[in-house]
């Protein structure tokens, strides 16, 4: 994986290829929109979906884990897509993933759908917070927002941007965003719409293009 070193609000990071920020100085690991459950929850209204994404979904996660080595894992909200993400078969595969982190502390910071689903079930062991939460001088927030005297990272967007070739290919990418004051992650969870965006005055957009992350005006011709 050929993660970008940047900095943001004082602060080192890595951009992660797998939708994911690393904060080395305190051996923070950053997701934003996981969506536990997403597929079950619209196999359970009738909407017939592939099974496996969340599956899928923490494999990736766990080797973000095994990349980092962090002190802590904070989600930046949506963590759980909706009531019914409870499952058996679902609760079964987030159980035997967080068995497999068993001593990884980890944080979610409430997100919209959070608030709608409920807190996750208590032996995941994860503590649930309101925002912002506070980390290294940063603002770790689930709806972008500014706060005075501190840099805001949060999720909830899903951001993407659009590549055109020559040959009027289109290619539409997850990316995170970097602005003056306020950042945003990809959404982590693979089964989630994403949201168009565009570079502008201070704003810069780094795509994640297959196990590369790739400034968007440093793009090769």
């Amino acid at each position: 994986m050929n993660d970008l070193a940047v900095s943001f609000g004082g602060v080192d990071a890595r951009l992660m290829a797998r939708r994911a920020i690393f904060l080395p100085a305190s051996r923070t690991l950053l997701v934003a929109d996981v969506h536990w459950g997403k597929s079950a929850a619209f196999r359970a209204a009738a909407i017939p979906v592939p099974p496996g994404t969340t599956s899928d979904d923490l494999e990736r996660l766990s080797k973000a884990i095994l990349e980092t080595g962090p002190a802590r894992l904070v989600i930046l909200g949506d963590l759980l897509h909706a009531k019914t993400w409870n499952t058996k078969r679902t609760h079964a595969a987030v159980s035997q993933w967080r068995q497999r982190h068993a001593r990884l502390p980890i944080v979610l910071v409430r997100g919209n759908h959070d608030l709608r689903a409920g807190d996750p079930t208590p032996d995941l062991d994860i503590e649930c917070v309101g925002q912002p939460f506070t980390l290294d001088g940063l603002k770790l927030c689930h709806q972008p927002c500014e706060h005075d005297g501190a840099y805001t990272l949060a999720g909830h967007i899903h951001p993407c941007f659009t590549l055109r070739g020559a040959g009027r290919q289109r290619e539409r990418l997850p990316c995170f965003v970097l602005g003056p004051r306020t950042g945003m992650l990809p959404a982590f969870g693979s089964f989630t719409g994403m949201s168009p965006v565009n570079p502008s005055e201070g704003r810069q957009i780094f795509v994640i293009a297959g196990d590369e992350v790739i400034q968007v005006e440093n793009l090769p011709d």
